[in-house]
């Protein structure tokens, strides 16, 4: 059974296994996932992820990170562009998630980035996700 959008599905994954307070959750693996899943460990949203590709298609262990109070630090996953509606910035348009409290991933002619990552690179995208 082929995916209609995987970034949401991965993402869904994240939000149930956070809501039930799993310490890991597994997820599909493909570059784009792998590349959003670094840039979660870069911003310090998850405390680590291991790509294991024993099966086909390989899998993504991803480990949550708590704070001092036993809570995730991720609040909240939301997905932006859809296959549906695609939803495109540009440099002066990219949006500061909770006045800087969260992140946007964006989809560049660079590679995948964080919003601020973008306005200093100069460059505008498709915004893939917000993650507070």
């Amino acid at each position: 059974m082929s995916m209609t959008d995987p970034i949401a599905h991965m993402l869904t994954k994240m939000r149930n296994a956070i809501v039930a307070k799993k310490p890991v959750v597994e997820i599909s693996s493909s570059q784009l996932k792998t590349r959003i899943a670094a840039i979660f460990k870069a911003e310090g949203y998850i405390a680590d992820f291991k790509v294991t590709s024993d099966a086909i298609p390989g899998v993504i262990q991803i480990q949550f990170k708590y704070d001092k109070h036993a809570q995730n630090v991720i609040t909240n996953l939301q997905r932006v562009s859809k296959p549906s509606r695609r939803v495109y910035v540009g440099t002066d348009e990219i949006p500061a998630v909770l006045n800087g409290m969260g992140i946007a991933i964006l989809s560049t002619s660079k590679g995948l980035m964080t919003d601020r990552a973008a306005r200093q690179a100069g460059v505008g995208g498709e915004v893939l996700c917000y993650v507070w």
